[in-house]
């Protein structure tokens, strides 16, 4: 059996892994896939795949392309979510802001520098045309450090996916002012260069078995129901959430490579720009 250490966030676009691990499939394969959540993010994975403590992670674009730019520990083999990601973008639920003007020139809260919070609220900066190096920052870690840091007033928006944070705008924890979608596939598979080069055979079978399970996700009996108990959302928010999610089973292509490293560069996200052929890798 071997052993495959993946990491990933604890949402409703995973599922499809957890199905696979949970049904067998890998352990029929000769796998020992070993799922780690991460809440904190993508930040958090970057740093992962770095220091070898996973081999995979399933990935924002944008994070890990800005963190392959300034060092090439990983690749990324597959696009796996190629739908936008929905960004909510949140104030506490007593705040006076009503509207994502009201937030030009306030703190946002992020998971940490480099993750999906960080970088996302400079793309909602310049799509609003607000000065993007006024924008202030206050580290939050995690979801939950977000409440604490709305609540308590320390910061005053904070940006993550539209469907996870939906139990808590539903319960007036978080108000949503606005969305912001990401102009670029949003989720990836990014593997250790180490784990690769050792590991193509057995990471080709890891793909074929995900990307037969994500072409069938959305016709399981019953997805919908399953989806909803187990990430406690309301069956009409996963219902309208997985009309507008789309899986893939193909690599990310060099023009959607170059527009997501161009607007990093844009917004000064990046300085340096990698060569497309060194961080996208075909299996």
């Amino acid at each position: 059996m071997k052993l495959v250490r993946i990491a990933g966030v604890p949402e409703h676009f995973n599922l499809p892994w957890h199905l696979c691990i949970e049904n067998g499939e890998f352990d029929d394969a000769g796998i020992d896939l070993q799922w780690t959540d991460v809440p904190e993010g993508t930040g958090k994975m970057c740093q992962m795949l770095r220091n070898n403590e996973t081999d995979i992670a399933i990935i924002l674009t944008e994070g890990i392309i800005k963190d392959l730019t300034e060092n090439k520990h990983s690749s990324i083999v597959q696009v796996f979510v190629k739908s936008p990601l929905i960004w909510g973008i949140h104030v506490d639920g007593k705040a006076n802001y009503n509207s994502i003007s009201d937030l030009e020139n306030k703190i946002s809260a992020i998971s940490r520098i480099g993750s999906g919070s960080h970088l996302m609220s400079f793309v909602n900066a310049e799509k609003n045309n607000w000065n993007t190096s006024n924008i202030q920052f206050e580290i939050v870690n995690n979801l939950e450090g977000a409440i604490t840091s709305l609540s308590e007033g320390k910061s005053d928006y904070f940006m993550w996916e539209k469907y996870t944070t939906k139990p808590l705008v539903d319960k007036g924890t978080f108000k949503r002012v606005g969305e912001c979608p990401t102009p670029w596939p949003c989720f990836v598979i990014a593997v250790r260069n180490e784990f690769l080069n050792e590991n193509k055979s057995v990471l080709a079978l890891i793909l074929d078995i995900i990307n037969a399970t994500t072409e069938e996700f959305k016709h399981i009996p019953s997805i919908d129901r399953t989806l909803a108990t187990r990430y406690h959302q309301k069956l009409e928010d996963i219902q309208q959430w997985l009309a507008q999610t789309q899986w893939s089973q193909k690599n990310l292509d060099e023009k959607t490579f170059n527009n997501v490293q161009n607007k990093l560069s844009e917004l000064n996200i990046i300085s340096n720009k990698a060569d497309f052929n060194q961080i996208v890798k075909k299996i």
